[in-house]
């Protein structure tokens, strides 16, 4: 049997699934992103974060987000593989995967997401096109933004497009 009542349907929204789980983590700051292909650029980033004196808190995209907003090739790396990297690296104290229809990315969704981890901080990079979203889900949170340079000319895609250029 059906139900026609709208409100017997869940709004499809994002959900976090820890792939390494710190044991107790106060007042993170917390990043999201694909993270495929790590590279330098993502290194200095972190680290940089990490610096500031708080525990490092990671999201990672999964791959069919990845691949509805960056194409069929991508990611080069699955999600599972993307943690794991990651959560080898001495500045990360934790890292999770966001799942998701790939049309769900505004920065209501990210809130709630990231709400129950209650970050001091969202970090991003300058040059980010979604700072302003960032920013303002920082805000709802009672979160500072943290915005860092961006290391130029270190990308997955231009490394990605060197590598084709390449072959």
């Amino acid at each position: 049997m059906t139900s026609s009542d709208p409100t017997d349907v869940p709004e499809a929204g994002l959900t976090l699934a820890w792939f390494a789980e710190p044991e107790s983590v106060e007042a993170p700051v917390v990043v999201t992103g694909v993270f495929d292909v790590l590279h330098v650029g993502h290194v200095r980033f972190l680290t940089a974060l990490r610096e500031r004196g708080r525990p490092l808190l990671v999201g990672v995209e999964d791959d069919d987000r990845v691949r509805d907003w960056k194409g069929p090739g991508r990611p080069v790396n699955r999600a599972v593989e993307r943690a794991e990297v990651l959560a080898a690296l001495s500045c990360v104290d934790g890292v999770f995967v966001v799942s998701g229809p790939p049309e769900v990315n505004d920065w209501e969704h990210y809130t709630e997401l990231l709400r129950p981890l209650r970050p001091a901080a969202l970090g991003y990079t300058a040059g980010d096109p979604y700072t302003a979203a960032k920013r303002r889900g920082a805000h709802a949170l009672g979160a500072e933004a943290w915005e860092l340079p961006l290391t130029r000319g270190r990308s997955t895609t231009a490394t990605l497009e060197y590598l084709s250029r390449s072959l």
